[in-house]
Order: structure tokens, then C-alpha cells, then sequence
């Protein structure tokens, strides 16, 4: 509910003023036994097991009661008129019976008192109401009391082990909360609501002594408040809620607490003891989080996704806090960030994230790079004779271990027990992997880190490869036999033939078919005049030479067609 004033009480009903007796002096506090005409008799009818506080002279109290003669007629109730009555104790506000029996109370006790006519309305009675010499029975149950020397009460049940922030004035806090009168009788609750109760503190927002009671709560405590009615809606009351001269006792459970000129905290929580690089704006970036409020309710987690969450920072793409958050990590690092709401989700809130609340984001940063970024080559070690280094065309074998840059083992080749094989620059491999292969000899050892550009992009491998990842390969150089020069697929070694097609021709019908094509390079390959090119399929290859060579496809070559590759290169080829 709101916390402020909203109208005034009206006036007290005529029938009220039945008990008010100005007799000038206030008569002394009698004990609580039966008494004599000076004395009023008590009855204690109930007496709650709490009892914190009784009334004393000079107190304010709220009382309901029912008023009778000793024949049992009712001559007034304060239940008739749905409000109870409000006055000071001991200062001749009251008959004098009333103003002794009302001391020693305890709130939501009750009390039967019967008082007296030299302590009531003696020998004149009140025309046409009370008979002259009447004695009075009051049927008294007392709601509410305090002094005007009272201050805020505040009571903490509970206070988390952890305190590191309190409420000061001007910060804003979200709390839920149980309102209660005195009695205990409840009037308003923001868990029925479901919903915090949101305000700054400190800056006339609340009732004062809310203000007050707030003031150095952690997140987490919960305190009992009790407030005064002249720190809080006073005489007036508030509406039909809560009425005049009400203490109110509220029962606080804060949940967050913020201030407007708060940045984003940070506290590490590991830092790996390597840390070449660190996250700068512009870099993308892959992270797994829990996101809780700063009571600890959990509203979001990347685990429960099972993939990590991926975003460029300083660009905007993920709230303030975050981006700001994000720059200068660590690959592996952990770390806690704190945001503020005017750097989250605001005073809209998203989702299951509430309005105006503090985010506490757990984050373990997985990789990172930057789309300007190359692969990076570390050779761990090279043979003393590394004079032979890969390049294009390059039949390789090798041993990887492929991971990501946290650890986690993706592939080996050594787990397999085979090398992986490729023709270096044929398109085999992702373009960074050819890129960390080139001049590397046989023996050699590198570590070749390729950014997801030039790996395996945003899609990755399903279920092999995450999207966007970083990956990092292990590599050691088995084999290495040097391919062609670019463009060609057969060399010779030596001088061709000038016959070259009649030695094809070997039946000398002027004809030349795929089997007499395929078995006459082959012979060329073994005895060493000619060469294939390494690491691809030797009968494509030359398949693919003579479906050249049959220039009409018809499924021969005749001499016509039977022509040298290029005659500028250095080697020729069919």
C-alpha cells in the first residue's frame, strides 16, 4: 500500500463523548483486585501469552469496549460505531473508574470493570442515558498503545552471515512486507500482491518512521518495524485501511537495494594465473552465466541451456552492465557482476526480471576473439634439419589434438591411432587449419589457434562443434611429400617422348581408350618418369586426363585431339 496520508478521519460520534469526564483531576491507579467505592473491580478475562508492554498513565490508547448496566442492558459500544476508542490514560480524559482500569493492560487483552458511581457518573448521571448512582460494567478488549516519547522500534530476526552494503538514505530499495496493527490484525501485504514494494529512502517517499526503520538493513535481514501513529498517518489514519492514532507494526523482508549513482561491481572469482589477453571492446565473445536477483531467486542460467551465450561487447548488444562487465576477462576467468537496474532492465524490468531490480550475473568466459583477428602459430619444437618446409600442394600427414580454449577435448587423431591426411590448399581442411600447416617441416611441433572465422563459423559442427568457437590444435608434422606445381596433376621427370602418342597407342590403331591411357601413366609413374599428384585419388586423376585429352567425348583420342598441357610451363603434362 502506499505510504502516505490520503484524507482526514471524521469527527468522533456524539456517543463517544458518553465516557469523557473532564473530573479534573485524574484519579490514582488503582490495584486490580475487587475494590471498594473508590476502587473499580477487574476482571481479567484474557491475557495474551506476549505481553512486551502495558499501559501506564500518559499513554495513548486505542480500546474497544461494551458498556452495560448490572441488569445487563447496553447503554454503549464502541463495536456499534465500527471504531475504537481513542484517548489518553491518567490525564482526566476518562471517568476516573476507566482511566485506573485501563492501567496494566497488555494489547488484545481483556478486561471486564466494574466501576463504581463515585467513580463513574456519581450522583447525576447523564440525562436520559445513565441513571443518577449507577454502577457501570465495561466489557474492555485494548487494541493499541503507545506514548509520544516513543520512537521506531525495530526488531531483526534474521541478518544473513554476508553484509556488505546497508540501506542509507537516498537509496532505493524493493522489500516485501506485512502490515499489522498492534493487535496483529492485518491490513495490507505486498506477498499477497505478489509483488515488492519499490521506493527511495529517505527522501519523504514513506511514512517517517519507515524512513527510520529501514535505515541499515542488508539484503536479506528481515526486522520487525513498529511505528508510532505520529510517525506515520497520524490522527488522520489513512483511508479505511488504517485508522487514527494506529501504531503500525510492519514485518520487512528486504530483497534489494540500490543506489541512482551506483556502477556495476565486480568481484573475481578466478583468474587464471596465464592470461595473455584480455577482452577489449569490439571482441565476440563466449560465456556461460547464472543470473540471479540480488537475493539469490534465480531468473536465468546458460547451463540450464546447455550452450553458452554469445555476443560482441561495447556494442551495445547486451545491457550496459554487461558490456561494461565483459571488458578486461580472461579466457577461463569467473567472476561476479553486480548491475544496477539504470544499467539493466531499468524500472520496466523484462520478463521474469522485476522492475528497478540489482542483477547478479556468475560468469565463466569460455573464448573470445575479434573478427580482425588471424590464427596465431606457436612451434613448440623443430628438428635440427628443418630446411623443408610445406606450402601448396603438399601431401601432409600429421597427429592433432583439436580442443577449445577452455580445455575441452574435441578430437585427437592420436586417440584414433592414424594421422589425418590432406593435400595442403585443396580445400580439405578449415582455412585456418591450411593456414597453420604452411611451412612447417617434418618433426615440427606447433600449437595453432584459428578464430572461429576461419574455422567452423556461427554454425559450428552439430554436436561437435559449438558456433563461434575459438579452436585450438596441437599438431606434429609426420610426412610430408612435395606436390605439384599449382594447376598441375601429372609431371613428367624427365624429357617427353617425342612419340609420346604412338607409345600410348601400344595395338597402333590410331586410337588411344581410357585403359590403354590409364595403364601407360602408370607405368610412366612407377618406372619414375612421371609423377602424380599426392594425397587424391591416382584413377580420377587420370580419368580426368584423358576425358581432356578426348576433346569430342567420344570416349577415345585420336591423334588429332592428343595434345601436350601448356607447352610454356617448365614441366609439361597431359
Amino acid at each position: 500500500m502506499a505510504f502516505r496520508a490520503r484524507g482526514r478521519r471524521p469527527p468522533l460520534p456524539p456517543l463517544l463523548l458518553l465516557l469523557l469526564w473532564v473530573t479534573g483531576q485524574a484519579a490514582p491507579v488503582a490495584g486490580l483486585g475487587l475494590g471498594s467505592d473508590t476502587e473499580p473491580q477487574i476482571e481479567r478475562r484474557f491475557v495474551p501469552d506476549e505481553c512486551p508492554r502495558t499501559v501506564r498513565s500518559g499513554d495513548f490508547v486505542r480500546y474497544h469496549y461494551v458498556g452495560t448496566f448490572p441488569d445487563g442492558q447496553k447503554f454503549d459500544s464502541s463495536y456499534d460505531r465500527d471504531s475504537t476508542f481513542n484517548v489518553f490514560v491518567g490525564k482526566g480524559q476518562l471517568i476516573a473508574g476507566m482511566d485506573q482500569a485501563l492501567v496494566g493492560m497488555c494489547v488484545n487483552e481483556r478486561r471486564f470493570v466494574k466501576i463504581p458511581p463515585a467513580l463513574a457518573y456519581g450522583s447525576e448521571g447523564v440525562s436520559g442515558v445513565i441513571p443518577p448512582n449507577s454502577v457501570l460494567h465495561f466489557d474492555v478488549l485494548l487494541m493499541d498503545i503507545w506514548n509520544a516519547e516513543d520512537q521506531v522500534q525495530i526488531h531483526t530476526y534474521f541478518k544473513p552471515p554476508s553484509c556488505p552494503r546497508t540501506i542509507q538514505v537516498s537509496d532505493f530499495v524493493r522489500y516485501h512486507y506485512n502490515g499489522t496493527f498492534l493487535d496483529g490484525t492485518l491490513f495490507d501485504s505486498s506477498h499477497n500482491r505478489m509483488k515488492t514494494y519499490d521506493t527511495y529512502v529517505g527522501i519523504g517517499w514513506l511514512i517517517p518512521g519507515m524512513d527510520k526503520g529501514l535505515l541499515g538493513m542488508c539484503v536479506g535481514e528481515k526486522r520487525v518495524i513498529t511505528i508510532p501513529p505520529f510517525l506515520a498517518y497520524g490522527e488522520d489514519g489513512d483511508g479505511k485501511d488504517i485508522p487514527g492514532q494506529a501504531s503500525l507494526v510492519f514485518d520487512v523482508a528486504l530483497l534489494d537495494l540500490h543506489n541512482p549513482k551506483d556502477g556495476i561491481s565486480i568481484e573475481n572469482k578466478v583468474v587464471p594465473e596465464n592470461c595473455e589477453r584480455r577482452s577489449q571492446s569490439g571482441d565476440f565473445l563466449r560465456y556461460h552465466y547464472n543470473g540471479t536477483l540480488l537475493d539469490g531467486t534465480f531468473f536465468d542460467s546458460s547451463y540450464s541451456r546447455n550452450r553458452t551465450f554469445d555476443t560482441y561487447i561495447g556494442q551495445g548488444y547486451v545491457i550496459a552492465g554487461m558490456d561494461e562487465g565483459l571488458l578486461g576477462v580472461c579466457i577461463g576467468e569467473k567472476r561476479r557482476i553486480v548491475v544496477p537496474p539504470h544499467l539493466g532492465y531499468g524500472e520496466e524490468g523484462r520478463g521474469n526480471i522485476p522492475g528497478s531490480a540489482v542483477l547478479v550475473f556468475d560468469i565463466h568466459v569460455i573464448d573470445f576473439h575479434n573478427p580482425a583477428d588471424s590464427i596465431s602459430i606457436t612451434s613448440h619444437y623443430k628438428p635440427p634439419d628443418c630446411s623443408v618446409l610445406s606450402k601448396k600442394g603438399d601431401y601432409l600427414k600429421y597427429h592433432y589434438n583439436a580442443s577449445l580454449l577452455d580445455g575441452t577435448l574435441l578430437d585427437s587423431t592420436w586417440n584414433l591411432g592414424k594421422t589425418y591426411n590432406i593435400v595442403l590448399g585443396s580445400g580439405q581442411v578449415v582455412l585456418g587449419m591450411d593456414m597453420g600447416l604452411r611451412e612447417m617441416c617434418v618433426g615440427e611441433k606447433r600449437t595453432v589457434i584459428i578464430p572461429p572465422h576461419l574455422g567452423y563459423g556461427e554454425a559450428g559442427v552439430d554436436g561437435e562443434v559449438p558456433g563461434s568457437a575459438v579452436l585450438v590444435f596441437d599438431i606434429e608434422l609426420l610426412e610430408l611429400v612435395a606436390g605439384l606445381p599449382e594447376g598441375y596433376m601429372f609431371v613428367w621427370n624427365g624429357e617427353v617422348s617425342p612419340n609420346l602418342f604412338e607409345e600410348i597407342d601400344k595395338d597402333g590403331d590410331g586410337e588411344v581408350l581410357l585403359e590403354e591411357f590409364s595403364e601407360y601413366i602408370h607405368a610412366q609413374v612407377a618406372s619414375g618418369k612421371g609423377k602424380l599428384a599426392p594425397g587424391f585419388d591416382a584413377e580420377m586423376i587420370v580419368k580426368n586426363m584423358f576425358t581432356n585429352q578426348d576433346r569430342n567425348g567420344d570416349g577415345k583420342v585420336v591423334a588429332e585431339e592428343f595434345k601436350l598441357k601448356d607447352q610454356e610451363a617448365k614441366h609439361d603434362e597431359l
